[in-house]
């Protein structure tokens, strides 16, 4: 399905890039993947003309919290909140993939997108200066359980389980072409077997390189999955 990032634009492709996935920012349009997630059928003046969403968890018509601490929902489910921030050729955030269960813009420059625990969503930070790129990151994260150990993230609140995480844009752009191979067989890449990302994460430390991730393998990581407590 086709929305809208921050920048206003629709032209998404399947990985929520255009042909730019493997050149550095700046980019062309807004790359942000965006789910399906119900429209509000108004704009009004703190979207400035973007599509709010509300989730499913917000069905008692209240507002979603203004602050992401505030959405422990009472006795409900811990959320895990993302701050995206879009200054176009200085700081460009966005989920290279993701399915969120809640977001809300904050203004035209930033938005929070909120994760239910075991959700895994991939987040790419990239920033420059007047001298060049200063920042390229990917990090794969599984969002986690409140009793759960987790791992500090920037702009990931509270942390989380930290499957792969790369720096430097020439990594950045490795992982992206794996991942769209995945996508390319039909695998959403939400879905991927956990331990395959930890699997990419090391052999890329190792300057070796990763397997692939074929169906046959995704499908055995469904069937145990159903096993798992």
């Amino acid at each position: 399905m086709i929305g809208h990032g921050l920048s206003g634009t629709v032209r998404l492709g399947r990985s929520g890039t255009e042909s730019s996935d493997y050149r550095e920012p700046k980019w062309p349009a807004n790359p942000q993947k965006r789910w399906r997630c119900e429209p509000l059928n108004i704009a009004n003046k703190e979207s400035f003309g973007f599509l709010l969403t509300e989730s499913d968890l917000w069905t008692n018509g209240a507002a979603p919290p203004r602050r992401p601490r505030d959405a422990s929902l009472g006795d409900g489910p811990q959320l895990t909140h993302i701050t995206l921030v879009w200054h176009e050729g200085r700081r460009e955030d966005w989920l290279k993939f993701g399915k969120p269960v809640a977001n809300r813009i904050v203004d035209r420059k930033q938005r929070i997108e909120s994760y239910a625990a075991g959700q895994v969503f991939g987040l790419v930070r990239w920033a420059s200066n007047e001298y060049g790129t200063v920042r390229s990151t990917l990090d794969i994260v599984r969002a986690v359980e409140t009793s759960e150990p987790r791992t500090l993230v920037p702009q990931v609140d509270p942390g989380g389980d930290v499957l792969l995480s790369v720096h430097g844009w020439p990594k950045v752009a490795q992982v992206f072409r794996l991942i769209d191979a995945i996508e390319t067989s039909g695998i959403d890449p939400c879905d991927v077997a956990p331990d395959h990302w930890l699997h990419i994460h090391n052999r890329l430390a190792a300057r070796d390189v990763p397997r692939g991730y074929s169906p046959a393998r995704h499908r055995a990581w469904l069937k145990r999955k159903a096993l798992l407590p």
